[in-house]
């Protein structure tokens, strides 16, 4: 584990998520892309926080290096203080399945499974009994109000409905963290709406740790904090609204 200020009692626990100098290059030479370039970032317990920019500025590869679906070239992800470096892959994929949830802008779901075969997947690679694995899925089903589609296959359901059945799935597993990648992109507006009070419900209801990555301003606006990344860096970290993206342009 690695020791710090936080760690040693001097400013309370230490924040859920860290990223200390965090970069990521692609390739080699003259064609490697620098799509991380020494980023710190520090995010609390329960907070909802949204990672906005441009197409191409980061904000999703920052967001797979903290959700440890990605190794960063250079820097370190902690998680609850503990350095994810230090981590075999077997207990990176322990973690990753046991304290986070993930909500894609697209679904990633099986077409010809059932919902409920396809919200209880992260219970069956935990190595959830049968009995708990069913309890535990028809709950987060019926919190998302989804309970009645549990033998629906997923192929047969509309765009609202298969969103309802991501969360199901990234909160089965009871997380610490959900990671939002543009989690209304798919949708209309007034169903994106209906999504967006899902997770910032949830997010309160279960101090839940909420990391959006978004172009959306309105959706960034109902975090308590926006972090906006331009050119593989963090440009600006307020608890107010994002800057705009004309603003980093360059």
């Amino acid at each position: 584990m690695i020791t710090t200020l936080t760690d040693a009692g001097l400013g309370g626990p230490p924040p859920l998520l860290r990223a200390a100098g965090l970069s990521r290059t692609y390739g080699r030479g003259d064609a490697a892309f620098h799509a991380l370039r020494g980023v710190d970032l520090d995010i609390r317990q329960g907070e909802s926080v949204a990672i906005v920019g441009r197409s191409g500025s980061g904000k999703s590869t920052l967001m797979h290096l903290l959700a440890l679906l990605d190794r960063p070239s250079a820097g370190r992800v902690l998680v609850d203080g503990v350095d994810a470096a230090t981590l075999g892959t077997r207990e990176i994929n322990r973690l990753r399945n046991a304290a986070f949830g993930f909500v894609f802008q697209q679904f990633f779901l099986t077409p010809g499974q059932s919902v409920f075969e396809n919200v209880s997947l992260p219970l069956v690679i935990g190595g959830v009994s049968p009995r708990e694995r069913r309890r535990r899925t028809m709950d987060a089903l019926d919190s998302l109000g989804i309970a009645d589609k549990a033998s629906n296959r997923a192929v047969d359901l509309s765009g609202g409905q298969k969103q309802r059945v991501v969360i199901a799935r990234a909160l089965v597993g009871q997380p610490s963290v959900i990671f939002a990648d543009e989690p209304t992109g798919n949708l209309d507006s007034a169903t994106g709406s209906q999504v967006e009070d899902i997770l910032f419900g949830l997010q309160r209801e279960r101090d839940i740790t909420l990391v959006v990555v978004t172009h959306d301003h309105e959706l960034a606006a109902r975090c308590e904090r926006a972090v906006t990344i331009a050119d593989g860096e963090i440009v600006a970290d307020a608890d107010d609204a994002p800057v705009s993206i004309a603003e980093v342009s360059r």
